[in-house]
This record gives C-alpha cells, sequence and structure tokens, in this order.
C-alpha cells in the first residue's frame, strides 16, 4: 500500500488551539491547584513558571519541530534521526496508549456528573447536604476501593464511557481536518465557562484572603525538594510532552509554521488556563467557607469529592448550586476532550505511518481496542486499579521515557539541526542556542533522571515497596497493574520489530525515514 498524502492544519491558529487542546486537560482544572495548595500558594506558581521555561518549552520546542521535519509520528521520527532511537518512540506510543484507556474513564465520570448535576438542586440546604455531596460520585461508581470485586456494578458508568469513546473517535475521525474543526469550539468553551466561574468567585465573601493563599509565595517552601519535584511533573504532565501527540501534531504542520513563536503562546496558554482554575477553585472554596487545608493535591478527590461540597455552599437556591455544577463539569468535559483525542491521535499517527495504514481505519481499531480495555476500570475494582495503573504510567514509564528521549536526541544525534529546525523560519523571536542546548543536553535527562530516581527510592523506602499500602494495595496488583504494564511498554518496540520482520515475508517494504533525505 502506497503512503498516503499527509494531511495539514488548515491554519496557524488551527494548530495552536489543537496543541493548547491537547495540553490543557484535566490536570489543569484539579492537579495544579491542588498543588498551589500543598505547596505554599505562589512558591509553587513560581517553581512552576521555572519549571516551564528551564524543561517544558525546550522539550516541546523539540518535539514539534522534529515531527514537522520528519513528517513521522513519534517511532519514525526518532527513527529518522537514528535507527537505535525508535524503540523510544514506541515505549512513548505505548505508554500513551496505557494512558488513554484509563484517560477515557475519568472522561466518563465528568460526563456522567455532568449530566447527575441536577443532584445539587436536591441536597442544597438539607442537614446533611456535605456529606450527600461527596457521596454523589462514589454511589454513582459502586467502587469497591480495593483491588476486589470484577462486577460491572454501574451502569452509569459504562454508558458514559460509551459517549466518551463515541466522542473522541468522532473528533479524530478525519485526523487534522476533523480536529481542527472542533478546537475552534473545545479550545474556548471551558475558557468561558471559567470566566464565568471566576466572575461569580470574585462576588463571594473571602475573595482576598483566597488571592492572597493562592498568590503570596511561602517562602519556606522552596526548600522543600517536593515542591520542585511536582512542579517538573505537572510542567511535565500538563504540556503532553514525551506522549507521541506533538510528534504527531508536528508532523501536520506547514514548512512555514514559526515553531518558536508558536510553542511559547502554546505553553503560556497552558499556564494561563491553570491559573485561571486555580482562581475559580480558591475563590469558589473560600467563599463557602472552605480553606486550603480542604483541598487535596489528588485531582480526583478535588474534583468529585471536595468541590461538591462547595458546590452546594454557594447559595441558598438549588437550581442555582446546580446549575453551577453543570457549568462547571461540563468545563472539565470541554478540557477532557481535547487531551483524550490527542493521545489516541498520536497513537494512530504512528502505528498507520510505520505500517502505511489507512489513517481512519487505524483510529477506528485503536478506539475499539482502547474502548475494550477501559471497560476493566468500570468494574467495581476499577477506581484502585486505575489509581494504580496512572501510578506507573506518570511517575515511572513516562518519566523514563523522558530520560531516554532528550538523551537520544541530544547525545545519539547532532542537536543543532533540530535547534536549526525550531528557529527555521522564525524572524523576531529566536530559541536562544545556550537555552535549547543547556536544557535538552543536560538539564531535561538528569532532572528527569533525579525525578525517576526519587520515586523508585519513595516506593521502597517509604511504601514498603507497594504503592497503595496503606490502601490496602497488594504486591499482586503492583506488579500486575505497575511493573508488568511498564515491562510490556518497554518492550513494544521488539514487539514492533518481530511484527516488520513477519510482515517483510510477505513483501512489506519498511519505512525507512532519514533526517538529511528529508527536503
Amino acid at each position: 500500500m502506497k503512503e498516503q498524502k499527509r494531511a495539514t492544519w488548515a491554519s496557524r491558529s488551527t494548530f495552536i488551539l489543537a496543541a493548547i487542546g491537547s495540553a490543557v486537560g484535566l490536570g489543569n482544572a484539579w492537579r495544579f491547584p491542588g498543588l498551589v495548595a500543598k505547596h505554599g500558594g505562589g512558591a509553587f506558581i513560581l517553581a512552576y513558571i521555572l519549571a516551564m521555561l528551564v524543561i517544558g518549552i525546550p522539550l516541546l520546542m523539540m518535539e514539534i519541530s522534529v515531527g514537522r521535519k520528519t513528517r513521522q509520528g513519534a517511532p519514525g521520527a526518532l527513527r529518522a534521526m537514528n535507527k537505535k532511537l525508535e524503540p523510544i518512540g514506541w515505549a512513548a506510543t505505548a505508554n500513551a496508549f496505557v494512558i488513554a484507556v484509563y484517560y477515557a474513564v475519568v472522561f466518563a465520570w465528568v460526563i456522567m456528573m455532568a449530566i447527575f448535576s441536577y443532584k445539587f438542586a436536591g441536597i442544597t440546604g438539607v442537614a446533611d447536604a456535605n456529606t450527600q455531596a461527596k457521596g454523589i460520585w462514589a454511589n454513582l461508581i459502586q467502587t469497591t476501593g480495593t483491588t476486589s470485586g470484577y462486577e460491572i456494578i454501574s451502569s452509569p458508568v459504562v454508558l458514559c464511557l460509551f459517549i466518551a469513546w463515541g466522542f473522541i473517535y468522532f473528533c479524530i475521525r478525519n485526523g487534522a481536518q476533523s480536529v481542527g474543526k472542533v478546537v475552534k469550539y473545545t479550545v474556548f468553551a471551558p475558557v468561558v465557562c471559567l470566566v464565568i466561574m471566576a466572575i461569580k468567585g470574585f462576588t463571594m465573601p473571602n475573595v482576598g484572603a483566597a488571592m492572597s493563599t493562592l498568590f503570596v509565595p511561602d517562602w519556606h517552601a522552596f526548600g522543600d525538594a517536593t515542591l520542585w519535584i511536582d512542579a517538573v511533573g505537572q510542567v511535565f504532565y500538563s504540556l503532553s510532552v514525551m506522549m507521541a501527540i506533538m510528534f504527531a501534531y508536528g508532523s501536520f504542520l506547514d514548512e512555514k509554521s514559526n515553531i518558536a513563536v508558536d510553542t511559547m503562546i502554546i505553553a503560556f496558554s497552558d499556564f494561563f488556563i491553570s491559573m485561571l482554575s486555580a482562581i475559580v477553585l480558591y475563590t469558589t472554596m473560600y467563599g463557602v467557607g472552605m480553606t486550603t487545608s480542604d483541598m487535596s493535591a489528588s485531582g480526583i478527590s478535588t474534583a468529585f469529592i471536595i468541590y461538591p461540597t462547595a458546590i452546594v455552599n454557594l447559595s441558598s437556591n438549588g437550581v442555582v448550586n446546580a446549575l453551577f455544577g453543570f457549568v462547571f463539569y461540563f468545563c472539565l468535559c470541554t478540557l477532557a476532550i481535547d487531551s483524550a483525542f490527542s493521545i489516541i491521535e498520536g497513537v494512530s499517527t504512528a502505528v498507520s505511518d510505520k505500517f502505511l495504514l489507512d489513517r481512519k481505519k487505524t483510529t477506528i481499531i485503536a478506539c475499539i481496542i482502547a474502548g475494550i480495555a477501559s471497560i476493566w476500570f468500570t468494574t467495581g475494582a476499577g477506581l484502585a486499579w486505575l489509581d494504580i495503573v496512572d501510578n506507573w504510567c506518570n511517575s515511572y514509564s513516562l518519566v523514563l521515557v523522558g530520560v531516554m528521549e532528550s538523551i537520544g536526541v541530544a547525545w545519539f544525534f547532532k542537536l543543532k539541526k533540530v535547534w536549526e529546525e525550531v528557529n527555521r523560519n522564525t524572524k523576531k523571536f529566536r530559541m536562544p542556542k545556550w537555552w535549547f542546548y543547556a536544557s535538552i543536553k543536560f538539564i531535561a535527562p538528569l532532572v528527569l533522571a533525579a525525578f525517576f530516581v526519587w520515586n523508585i527510592v519513595d516506593l521502597f523506602l517509604n511504601k514498603g515497596g507497594i504503592y497503595g499500602n496503606a490502601d490496602g494495595y497488594s504486591i499482586a496488583s503492583n506488579v500486575i497493574g505497575g511493573w508488568l504494564i511498564m515491562a510490556l511498554v518497554f518492550a513494544s518496540g521488539f514487539f514492533v520489530k518481530l511484527i516488520v520482520k513477519r510482515k517483510k515475508k510477505k513483501g512489506f517494504v519498511e519505512p525507512d525515514p532519514k533526517w538529511d533525505d528529508i527536503h
């Protein structure tokens, strides 16, 4: 089968919106504010900005520029630089696929809460309103809270999961063309919702205390190593780097695109929406008498357990509270959809490029396989398994991919070529060579390697080698949901090599892009 003509973004603004949509996700809306509360308000904000400038932006530029130059997904793009780097691209792709499987379930929970937001009206003003509000989500998902209990006991979750995958496929069915049409609405919708909720928040009591807690740094927090680890981690996850996404999005770029400038726009837009989300959560929670002590670094806990308490205390009018609840969860839906479909787009692009497959059919198959796998997380044990798999994908696999990718590009290829690609069409702003080199070649691999080692040490020294030990998670669940999946992620390149070897016997010609041959 001949390689198809590659689709391109309809315009520069379409690409920027798509990249912003991918970068801006549920982590901006709930994890970022929780980390701000955990690490002394403005102290975390400053650490985040520094991490974004030093590590996040250079890595984002690197992936987008390599994708544009090679016109390939992550594995093919890295292969074009050095054949030995291709397995790193497959590890990024495989890890992204696993993330897509459980992220769709979280997306389904958000859809479900938006649908059932009318329940907030019925419990406003009752004696145990706070308790009932916290129980809405738990009663809907019907989890055992452990890794036992594999019956599907919540039909609303399954139904909403089906809806979630329907949305995901619809948005990427035609690749860059359909994504471009969708992001015009899904990127601006959450911003509008957040602005509305922020305005409401500024009319509530204690807004001064909320803003002071949010923006004024606790200077003592800068001496805490976990502040910097969490800041780097949040930047890393938030900008969608090392997940095969930005290679794919970059591969659809026009040759005349200005990557240096566009990346800055994407990164700071992502940060702006994170801050807007923090303002909404802080003003709302302080306005109803809650404080940062009521917030959690766990995004799921904040969004589904803690924030519903704030919603039912907004006013004495149940209808108003239910409407506010709907706006909040609808906002989360629009944040989740862009990130969800961008992950699948990164996966389908990598596979279709490698095996010269029809992109639409590849997307359908990817959605079906991921959709079937995601049903596992709708069982009674689903929440616990999701927690375990998420921890390994983000704290170990994703970070290790980052270490390998930055080392591979910087030390097994001529980094100058990538830097020149970043600055190819820029005039007013050029990415400084010292900034780009220092980040990709030294800071990123060293910091991410330290991050990975820290997580391993913390696992064995502080958690007895079992993640979720305090929650009753077993060694077996850690082995299956953690170590085994991680092993499969990094063995994915080997599996692809075996498939290619078998297909070659039937006449398949493996694509072999080379950086210097691409014009």
